[in-house]
């Protein structure tokens, strides 16, 4: 892939993008079949969710201090701390003159949520039910907003950050921010208010949309020393 400048912001060029596009079409038909799994009602899709959320709702009755600690540990998932840690990175990027980029992180970082909003409303899947209550939120249940948020968060800051790491820190920064991910949606099950396809979904929709719109803004990293 090669580049242009624009001003104080290096641009790729569009040649190169055929991973992330290809990327974001797994994400999509990943959305999409779990989405058509759930409209139609298939039998082992529903099941499978079913069988999962039980196994690992950690209950009713759990100590206080397990209570918080998952509530910490599903926070990053959180509008507010996506717009929290975007502020002064968004500053820098406009200190940079790096319009572009900066454009496409408010629309990636804000967007997700209303966009998942709509996708809940479209499927309108309620939350987990359990023989003991459970947590009996009155919001809809997929795709999971902290799964998409989390995903979309770890992503906007690797493409960030990927031109200034090496070869190690890329895959140490990459483990970690997965392993955060994955966290973060295993946390919505353990407290009970998501299925695990909401959670897979959620996931492919942040990736995903993270992704595309990185494509669209031309802010996909080139090579190691320049920044998006």
């Amino acid at each position: 892939m090669s580049v242009h400048q624009v001003g104080n912001e290096a641009v790729p060029r569009s040649r190169g993008v055929g991973l992330p596009l290809a990327v974001v079409v797994v994400c999509a038909a990943v959305l999409g079949l779990l989405g058509l799994g759930l409209r139609d009602g298939w039998n082992p899709q529903l099941e499978l969710d079913t069988d999962v959320s039980r196994a690992l709702y950690a209950g009713d009755d759990r100590p206080r201090a397990l209570d918080l600690l998952l509530e910490v540990l599903t926070a990053p998932g959180l509008s507010l701390v996506r717009y929290v840690l975007a502020v002064p990175v968004l500053v820098w990027l406009i200190r940079r003159r790096a319009w572009r980029t900066a454009l496409w992180l408010v629309t990636a970082a804000v967007l997700i949520r209303p966009l998942t909003s709509e996708l809940k409303e479209f499927f309108g899947r309620v939350r987990p039910a359990f023989p003991d209550g459970g947590a009996q939120y009155d919001s809809l249940s997929f795709p999971s907003g902290h799964s998409s948020g989390i995903a979309t968060l770890v992503t906007v800051g690797l493409v960030l950050a990927w031109p200034s790491l090496d070869r190690a820190g890329r895959r140490l920064w990459t483990s970690l921010g997965v392993l955060l991910v994955v966290l973060v949606g295993l946390t919505r099950m353990w407290l009970g208010v998501h299925y695990l396809s909401d959670v897979v979904a959620g996931w492919a929709l942040g990736l995903g949309w993270t992704l595309l719109t990185a494509v669209a803004f031309g802010v996909l990293p080139v090579r190691r020393g320049r920044h998006p």
